[in-house]
C-alpha cells in the first residue's frame, strides 16, 4: 500500500487527464487511471509533491480528519496577539 507523507494541511482539487497513465492511490493502494475523474492532493500547497487519489478515498480521509485543509489547520493554531497587545508589550 502506498504511504501518504505527513503534512499539517493539504490542498485538494479535481483532476482528469486524457493521457494514458496510471497512478497508485496513497489511501487505498489500488491503481488509478488518469482518464477517470479523481483528485490531486498537495501537502501544504506544494504542487511538486502532489499525489493522485480516488475521489472517494480522499473524501473518506477528509471525513476522518486525515486530510485537513489550510483553513481547518489555521483554526487549530494559536492566535497572534493583536496590534495593541504587541505595542504595549514593547513599552
Amino acid at each position: 500500500m502506498a504511504k501518504l507523507e505527513q503534512a499539517p494541511w493539504w490542498t485538494l482539487r479535481r483532476a482528469q487527464s486524457h493521457k494514458a497513465a496510471t497512478y497508485r492511490c496513497p489511501f487505498c493502494g489500488f491503481r488509478l487511471h488518469a482518464m477517470e475523474p479523481h483528485v490531486l492532493i498537495a501537502p501544504e500547497g506544494d504542487l511538486s509533491r502532489r499525489r493522485h487519489a480516488h475521489s472517494a478515498c480522499a473524501e473518506a480521509a477528509r471525513a476522518s480528519g486525515r486530510l485537513p485543509s489550510r483553513d481547518e489547520w489555521r483554526r487549530t493554531q494559536p492566535s497572534r496577539p493583536g496590534r495593541l497587545a504587541r505595542i504595549l508589550r514593547r513599552g
